[in-house]
């Protein structure tokens, strides 16, 4: 668990390494916000679309070295940033970064899923999901820092760096890791069905990637613009709103860890995650329709942070209880390709009606796509009950 944890977060970290350095990089290469920000969209589409391809790899080869190769790629690309020597190189180097981030999940949730004791997997999902969530909050910290002290390329070296450690650290510890490929004692994959990737395209795991794409939305609306909407619409400070999406980002985190172990406590993933999402939903709606005081604001918001954390493992159990055997690389890289559709998508909508004056309305519509995750939970569960039905 630490050492897939260990390599999540730097995947993490290195997704959001050259954010930071923005204003030191136009100044460098001499390229306006849009192209700099071209980078980081560049290194998620890459990372879309490689990880239905990690997920075959995966469950064709094995995890552990797919792993290992991701991180040295994504890590290594890294490294050579500090080595571009025009904006150029640096696009093509982000895209070789995303290719490598691909792999992550289709490789950690299927080692997971196989190294780790059933009675702890949802603690092992949330501690994986918690380790990414550092690898994003230390990364601002870390790159200016780093860079203040002996420049941005240095920063981007000695980071990237990193990601040479941390492989060997996985590779001499990879015994520790079991994967579908090597493990013959888990009865629920004990015959791998060998379908083609389009054949695990089922209702229940359609269903789940949508659901992956509604919350994703979620949490970029509130990342992107939690802040410009309190200021705009609740006329808060800056600082005041800063501080109300602090909390709002540690409590996920600690909801994170917090729902690793009520997914093991509990077989009713589904229903846990529709209670959390209904409270969600209707917190949303209260912020749409009443302007409360800051401290009344930032109780909501931790409440709203702790219940979409905990959330996150029992979805992690759901995906893996659809999971046809000897399938598990493919079908969480089809499911996780949902969180960068969902991250792309609400930024912009949500950008646009601030421009028009229709601030307000960001509390609605995260309102409504919590309500539609509801009804996802709901068909997913349909179908489970349907399969079990049948057999």
């Amino acid at each position: 668990m630490s050492m897939i944890g260990t390599g999540h977060a730097f995947s993490h970290l290195y997704l959001l390494v050259l954010p930071p350095l923005f204003p030191v990089l136009r100044e460098e290469f001499g390229v306006g916000y849009a192209a700099l920000g071209l980078l980081v969209t560049m290194m998620n589409v890459a990372s879309a679309v490689c990880q239905i391809p990690a997920g075959i790899l995966v469950d064709r080869f094995g995890a552990r070295l797919i792993l290992i190769g991701g991180l040295v790629l994504m890590g290594g690309s890294v490294l050579l940033m500090g080595f571009a020597p025009g904006y150029a190189a640096m696009l093509f180097l982000v895209v070789c970064s995303g290719a490598g981030n691909s792999v992550f999940h289709p490789a950690d949730y299927s080692i997971l899923s196989h190294s780790v004791d059933p009675k702890r997997l949802g603690r092992a999902f949330a501690l994986h999901t918690f380790m990414g969530q550092v690898g994003f909050t230390i990364a601002p910290t870390v790159m200016i820092t780093l860079t203040a002290l002996w420049g941005w390329r240095a920063a981007l070296i000695l980071v990237g760096a990193g990601s040479i450690v941390a492989a060997i650290a996985i590779w001499r510890g990879s015994h520790l890791l079991k994967d579908q490929s090597a493990d013959d004692t888990d009865t629920r994959e004990a015959k791998p069905a060998h379908t083609g990737t389009l054949a695990l395209l089922t209702p229940a795991v359609i269903t789940m990637f949508a659901f992956f794409v509604l919350t994703a939305m979620v949490t970029g609306g509130l990342q992107s613009f939690l802040v410009t909407t309190l200021v705009q619409t609740r006329l808060w400070s800056l600082t005041s709103a800063n501080g109300v999406l602090t909390a709002f980002l540690v409590a996920t985190a600690a909801g994170v860890l917090l729902g690793g172990i009520i997914a093991d406590r509990t077989g009713r993933h589904g229903l846990y995650a529709g209670i959390a999402q209904v409270a969600s939903a209707f917190a949303m709606l209260l912020l749409a329709l009443i302007s409360l005081p800051l401290a009344a604001l930032t109780a909501v918001f931790v409440l709203v942070g702790l219940l979409q954390g905990s959330v996150r493992p029992s979805r992690d159990m759901i995906v893996r209880s659809i999971t046809p055997a000897g399938a598990t690389g493919r079908v969480f890289g089809i499911v996780s390709v949902g969180l960068n559709v969902g991250a792309a998508s609400t930024p912009v909508l949500i950008g646009y009606l601030i421009d028009i004056g229709y601030g307000n309305a960001f509390f609605f519509i995260l309102s409504a796509l919590m309500a539609l995750t509801i009804i996802t939970l709901g068909l997913v569960g349909r179908k489970q009950r349907q399969t079990v039905a049948a057999e």
